[in-house]
Protein backbone atom coordinates (compact mmCIF):
# COMPACT_ATOMS: atom_id res chain seq x y z
CA UNK A 1 0.00 0.00 0.00
CA UNK A 2 1.17 3.52 -0.76
CA UNK A 3 2.41 5.65 2.13
CA UNK A 4 -0.52 7.99 1.54
CA UNK A 5 -3.71 5.91 1.51
CA UNK A 6 -6.09 6.44 -1.39
CA UNK A 7 -9.74 6.69 -0.35
CA UNK A 8 -12.40 6.76 -3.05
CA UNK A 9 -15.55 8.87 -2.69
CA UNK A 10 -18.40 7.28 -4.63
CA UNK A 11 -20.93 9.98 -5.50
CA UNK A 12 -22.75 11.75 -8.31
CA UNK A 13 -22.76 15.54 -8.34
CA UNK A 14 -22.83 15.92 -4.54
CA UNK A 15 -20.34 18.79 -4.32
CA UNK A 16 -20.89 19.90 -0.69
CA UNK A 17 -20.39 16.45 0.84
CA UNK A 18 -17.53 15.61 -1.51
CA UNK A 19 -15.67 18.77 -0.55
CA UNK A 20 -16.27 18.18 3.17
CA UNK A 21 -15.19 14.54 3.01
CA UNK A 22 -12.23 15.32 0.76
CA UNK A 23 -10.95 17.97 3.17
CA UNK A 24 -11.44 15.63 6.13
CA UNK A 25 -9.52 12.84 4.41
CA UNK A 26 -6.69 15.20 3.53
CA UNK A 27 -6.43 16.22 7.19
CA UNK A 28 -6.14 12.54 8.05
CA UNK A 29 -3.24 12.11 5.62
CA UNK A 30 -5.21 10.42 2.84
CA UNK A 31 -5.70 11.20 -0.83
CA UNK A 32 -9.37 11.62 -1.74
CA UNK A 33 -10.27 10.11 -5.12
CA UNK A 34 -13.64 11.09 -6.68
CA UNK A 35 -15.42 8.04 -8.14
CA UNK A 36 -18.48 8.60 -10.38
CA UNK A 37 -21.29 6.40 -9.05
CA UNK A 38 -23.12 6.24 -12.39
CA UNK A 39 -20.12 5.00 -14.40
CA UNK A 40 -19.44 1.59 -12.94
CA UNK A 41 -17.67 -0.98 -15.14
CA UNK A 42 -16.94 -4.61 -14.44
CA UNK A 43 -14.41 -6.65 -16.42
CA UNK A 44 -14.13 -10.41 -16.19
CA UNK A 45 -11.44 -12.74 -17.52
CA UNK A 46 -7.77 -12.55 -18.41
CA UNK A 47 -5.66 -13.05 -21.47
CA UNK A 48 -5.34 -11.50 -24.94
CA UNK A 49 -9.09 -11.21 -25.43
CA UNK A 50 -9.66 -9.21 -22.24
CA UNK A 51 -8.83 -5.47 -22.12
CA UNK A 52 -6.35 -4.31 -19.54
CA UNK A 53 -7.67 -3.42 -16.13
CA UNK A 54 -9.83 -6.38 -15.25
CA UNK A 55 -11.95 -5.81 -12.18
CA UNK A 56 -14.35 -3.07 -11.08
CA UNK A 57 -14.00 0.57 -12.09
CA UNK A 58 -15.88 3.77 -11.34
CA UNK A 59 -15.14 5.89 -14.37
CA UNK A 60 -11.36 5.80 -14.81
CA UNK A 61 -10.71 4.69 -11.21
CA UNK A 62 -9.89 1.03 -10.67
CA UNK A 63 -11.36 0.22 -7.29
CA UNK A 64 -8.60 -2.31 -6.60
CA UNK A 65 -6.16 0.63 -6.67
CA UNK A 66 -7.87 2.15 -3.63
CA UNK A 67 -7.28 1.43 0.03
CA UNK A 68 -10.86 2.23 1.03
CA UNK A 69 -14.10 3.44 -0.53
CA UNK A 70 -16.66 5.76 1.07
CA UNK A 71 -20.15 5.46 -0.40
CA UNK A 72 -21.62 8.93 -0.45
CA UNK A 73 -24.40 8.50 -3.01
CA UNK A 74 -25.80 5.89 -5.36
CA UNK A 75 -28.05 7.66 -7.88
CA UNK A 76 -31.51 6.43 -8.82
CA UNK A 77 -31.77 4.28 -11.92
CA UNK A 78 -33.39 1.29 -13.53
CA UNK A 79 -33.50 -2.08 -11.77
CA UNK A 80 -30.60 -3.17 -14.03
CA UNK A 81 -28.50 -0.16 -13.05
CA UNK A 82 -29.15 -0.41 -9.32
CA UNK A 83 -28.51 -4.16 -9.18
CA UNK A 84 -25.34 -3.83 -11.27
CA UNK A 85 -23.93 -1.00 -9.14
CA UNK A 86 -24.54 -2.82 -5.88
CA UNK A 87 -23.21 -6.11 -7.24
CA UNK A 88 -20.08 -4.36 -8.52
CA UNK A 89 -19.54 -2.93 -5.03
CA UNK A 90 -20.03 -6.41 -3.58
CA UNK A 91 -17.31 -7.69 -5.92
CA UNK A 92 -14.87 -4.97 -4.81
CA UNK A 93 -15.75 -5.53 -1.15
CA UNK A 94 -15.36 -9.31 -1.43
CA UNK A 95 -11.97 -8.82 -3.09
CA UNK A 96 -10.74 -7.08 0.06
CA UNK A 97 -11.55 -3.38 -0.39
CA UNK A 98 -12.71 -1.60 2.77
CA UNK A 99 -16.13 -0.17 1.84
CA UNK A 100 -18.05 2.17 4.17
CA UNK A 101 -20.95 1.54 4.41
CA UNK A 102 -20.78 -2.03 3.17
CA UNK A 103 -22.87 -3.02 0.14
CA UNK A 104 -24.92 -5.29 2.40
CA UNK A 105 -25.78 -2.40 4.72
CA UNK A 106 -26.80 -0.29 1.71
CA UNK A 107 -29.09 -3.06 0.44
CA UNK A 108 -30.69 -3.38 3.87
CA UNK A 109 -31.35 0.34 4.28
CA UNK A 110 -32.47 1.14 0.74
CA UNK A 111 -35.21 -1.50 1.04
CA UNK A 112 -37.62 -0.18 3.71
CA UNK A 113 -39.20 -3.59 4.25
CA UNK A 114 -35.82 -5.17 4.94
CA UNK A 115 -35.00 -2.36 7.37
CA UNK A 116 -38.33 -2.74 9.17
CA UNK A 117 -37.89 -6.49 9.46
CA UNK A 118 -34.36 -6.21 10.85
CA UNK A 119 -35.46 -3.63 13.41
CA UNK A 120 -38.28 -5.91 14.52
CA UNK A 121 -35.96 -8.91 14.77
CA UNK A 122 -33.50 -6.91 16.90
CA UNK A 123 -36.20 -5.70 19.26
CA UNK A 124 -36.06 -2.07 18.11
CA UNK A 125 -39.58 -0.59 18.30
CA UNK A 126 -40.91 0.42 14.89
CA UNK A 127 -44.43 0.99 13.51
CA UNK A 128 -46.49 -1.95 12.28
CA UNK A 129 -45.83 -2.44 8.59
CA UNK A 130 -47.05 -4.57 5.71
CA UNK A 131 -45.22 -4.91 2.38
CA UNK A 132 -47.13 -6.66 -0.38
CA UNK A 133 -47.21 -7.14 -4.14
CA UNK A 134 -50.95 -7.81 -4.41
CA UNK A 135 -53.48 -4.98 -4.25
CA UNK A 136 -55.94 -7.08 -2.22
CA UNK A 137 -53.23 -7.73 0.36
CA UNK A 138 -52.47 -4.00 0.50
CA UNK A 139 -56.16 -3.18 0.97
CA UNK A 140 -56.39 -5.80 3.72
CA UNK A 141 -53.43 -4.10 5.45
CA UNK A 142 -55.20 -0.74 5.20
CA UNK A 143 -58.41 -2.17 6.68
CA UNK A 144 -56.40 -3.58 9.58
CA UNK A 145 -54.39 -0.42 10.31
CA UNK A 146 -57.00 2.20 9.19
CA UNK A 147 -54.64 5.23 9.32
CA UNK A 148 -51.55 4.53 7.23
CA UNK A 149 -48.58 5.96 5.42
CA UNK A 150 -47.94 4.56 1.97
CA UNK A 151 -44.26 4.97 1.13
CA UNK A 152 -42.03 4.12 -1.83
CA UNK A 153 -40.24 0.89 -0.97
CA UNK A 154 -36.87 2.27 -2.12
CA UNK A 155 -35.48 5.62 -0.98
CA UNK A 156 -37.56 8.82 -1.31
CA UNK A 157 -36.22 11.56 1.03
CA UNK A 158 -39.79 12.17 2.12
CA UNK A 159 -41.10 12.45 -1.44
CA UNK A 160 -43.96 10.24 -2.60
CA UNK A 161 -45.26 9.48 0.91
CA UNK A 162 -49.01 9.81 1.38
CA UNK A 163 -51.20 9.46 4.44
CA UNK A 164 -54.48 7.62 3.87
CA UNK A 165 -57.48 7.24 6.17
CA UNK A 166 -60.19 6.62 3.56
CA UNK A 167 -60.70 3.24 1.88
CA UNK A 168 -61.75 4.70 -1.46
CA UNK A 169 -58.59 6.82 -1.55
CA UNK A 170 -56.58 3.74 -0.56
CA UNK A 171 -58.09 1.84 -3.48
CA UNK A 172 -57.31 4.61 -5.99
CA UNK A 173 -53.76 5.02 -4.64
CA UNK A 174 -53.04 1.30 -4.77
CA UNK A 175 -54.47 1.03 -8.28
CA UNK A 176 -52.15 3.82 -9.44
CA UNK A 177 -49.17 2.10 -7.80
CA UNK A 178 -50.21 -1.23 -9.33
CA UNK A 179 -49.85 0.32 -12.80
CA UNK A 180 -46.22 1.11 -11.89
CA UNK A 181 -45.61 -2.48 -10.73
CA UNK A 182 -44.74 -1.06 -7.33
CA UNK A 183 -44.48 -3.00 -4.10
CA UNK A 184 -47.01 -1.66 -1.59
CA UNK A 185 -45.30 -0.53 1.62
CA UNK A 186 -48.07 0.24 4.09
CA UNK A 187 -47.14 1.48 7.56
CA UNK A 188 -49.39 2.48 10.43
CA UNK A 189 -49.46 6.21 11.08
CA UNK A 190 -48.38 6.91 14.66
CA UNK A 191 -49.51 10.36 15.88
CA UNK A 192 -46.41 12.32 16.93
CA UNK A 193 -47.14 15.99 16.45
CA UNK A 194 -45.16 17.90 13.83
CA UNK A 195 -41.60 17.02 14.87
CA UNK A 196 -39.26 14.05 14.86
CA UNK A 197 -35.61 13.38 15.68
CA UNK A 198 -32.64 12.66 13.42
CA UNK A 199 -29.73 11.00 15.22
CA UNK A 200 -26.43 10.62 13.39
CA UNK A 201 -24.64 7.42 14.40
CA UNK A 202 -20.99 6.76 13.53
CA UNK A 203 -18.73 4.07 14.89
CA UNK A 204 -21.32 2.74 17.31
CA UNK A 205 -22.21 6.03 19.01
CA UNK A 206 -24.47 9.02 18.43
CA UNK A 207 -22.30 11.98 17.47
CA UNK A 208 -25.01 14.54 16.69
CA UNK A 209 -28.77 14.90 16.88
CA UNK A 210 -31.40 17.38 15.79
CA UNK A 211 -35.12 17.94 16.06
CA UNK A 212 -36.87 18.41 12.73
CA UNK A 213 -39.94 20.62 12.80
CA UNK A 214 -42.53 21.07 10.06
CA UNK A 215 -46.00 22.48 9.59
CA UNK A 216 -47.49 18.98 9.39
CA UNK A 217 -46.62 15.34 10.00
CA UNK A 218 -44.03 15.09 7.19
CA UNK A 219 -40.74 16.17 8.79
CA UNK A 220 -38.11 15.45 6.12
CA UNK A 221 -35.70 18.32 5.47
CA UNK A 222 -36.04 17.60 1.75
CA UNK A 223 -39.75 18.31 2.18
CA UNK A 224 -39.14 21.67 3.89
CA UNK A 225 -38.69 20.85 7.59
CA UNK A 226 -36.30 22.89 9.74
CA UNK A 227 -33.61 21.47 12.02
CA UNK A 228 -32.46 22.60 15.44
CA UNK A 229 -29.98 21.03 17.83
CA UNK A 230 -31.27 18.34 20.16
CA UNK A 231 -29.63 16.70 23.17
CA UNK A 232 -30.75 13.08 22.96
CA UNK A 233 -31.87 11.16 25.99
CA UNK A 234 -29.99 7.96 26.83
CA UNK A 235 -32.88 5.82 25.59
CA UNK A 236 -32.89 7.71 22.28
CA UNK A 237 -29.17 7.14 21.85
CA UNK A 238 -29.63 3.47 22.67
CA UNK A 239 -32.37 3.05 20.06
CA UNK A 240 -30.33 4.81 17.37
CA UNK A 241 -27.18 2.77 18.01
CA UNK A 242 -29.19 -0.48 18.06
CA UNK A 243 -30.93 0.48 14.82
CA UNK A 244 -27.64 1.16 13.03
CA UNK A 245 -26.22 -2.09 14.35
CA UNK A 246 -29.31 -4.03 13.24
CA UNK A 247 -28.71 -3.10 9.59
CA UNK A 248 -24.91 -3.43 9.84
CA UNK A 249 -24.16 0.25 9.15
CA UNK A 250 -20.87 1.88 10.18
CA UNK A 251 -22.67 5.21 10.05
CA UNK A 252 -26.33 6.06 9.58
CA UNK A 253 -29.01 8.67 9.98
CA UNK A 254 -31.66 7.23 12.29
CA UNK A 255 -35.11 8.83 12.43
CA UNK A 256 -37.14 8.57 15.65
CA UNK A 257 -40.67 9.69 16.38
CA UNK A 258 -41.98 10.56 19.83
CA UNK A 259 -45.49 9.11 19.76
CA UNK A 260 -48.32 10.95 21.50
CA UNK A 261 -48.70 7.92 23.79
CA UNK A 262 -45.09 8.29 25.02
CA UNK A 263 -43.42 5.61 22.91
CA UNK A 264 -40.28 6.25 20.88
CA UNK A 265 -40.11 4.37 17.60
CA UNK A 266 -37.52 4.12 14.83
CA UNK A 267 -39.18 4.86 11.49
CA UNK A 268 -36.17 4.89 9.17
CA UNK A 269 -32.46 4.08 8.99
CA UNK A 270 -30.62 5.87 6.20
CA UNK A 271 -27.43 4.07 5.16
CA UNK A 272 -26.18 6.95 2.98
CA UNK A 273 -27.36 9.94 5.01
CA UNK A 274 -26.76 13.53 4.08
CA UNK A 275 -25.73 15.86 6.90
CA UNK A 276 -25.46 19.36 5.46
CA UNK A 277 -28.52 20.57 7.42
CA UNK A 278 -27.46 18.70 10.55
CA UNK A 279 -23.95 20.20 10.34
CA UNK A 280 -25.45 23.67 10.81
CA UNK A 281 -26.76 22.60 14.21
CA UNK A 282 -23.48 21.30 15.67
CA UNK A 283 -19.80 22.22 15.98
CA UNK A 284 -18.77 18.57 15.56
CA UNK A 285 -17.05 17.87 12.25
CA UNK A 286 -19.43 15.23 10.88
CA UNK A 287 -17.42 14.69 7.70
CA UNK A 288 -14.35 14.11 9.86
CA UNK A 289 -16.20 11.46 11.87
CA UNK A 290 -17.27 9.62 8.70
CA UNK A 291 -13.81 9.90 7.13
CA UNK A 292 -12.27 8.49 10.31
CA UNK A 293 -14.38 5.35 9.91
CA UNK A 294 -12.87 4.68 6.49
CA UNK A 295 -9.35 5.30 7.77
CA UNK A 296 -9.89 2.98 10.75
CA UNK A 297 -11.22 0.30 8.42
CA UNK A 298 -8.27 0.48 6.02
CA UNK A 299 -5.75 0.49 8.88
CA UNK A 300 -7.39 -2.62 10.28
CA UNK A 301 -6.81 -4.35 6.94
CA UNK A 302 -3.21 -3.19 6.59
CA UNK A 303 -0.77 -6.08 7.01
CA UNK A 304 1.17 -5.92 10.25
CA UNK A 305 4.74 -4.65 9.90
CA UNK A 306 7.20 -7.45 10.77
CA UNK A 307 9.13 -6.79 13.95
CA UNK A 308 12.92 -6.73 13.69
CA UNK A 309 15.10 -8.36 16.33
Amino acid sequence: MADRPRVGLLAAGDRWHLQALGAALERLGCEAIPCPAARMTGRVGTGPGCPAGAGVRAGAVALESLDALLLRYIPPGSVDQIVFRIDALHAAHDAGLAVVNSPRAIERTVDKHWTSRLLQEDGVPTPRTVAAEGIEDALAAFRELRDVLVKPLLGSGGRGIVRITDEDLAYRTFRALEMQRAVFYVQEFVPHGSTDLRLFVAGGRVIAAARRAASGWKTNVAAGAEMRAHRPRPEEEDLAVRAARAVGADYAGVDLIEADDGRRLVVEVNGIPGWSALQRTTSIDLAGEVASLAVARLLARRPATPRVG
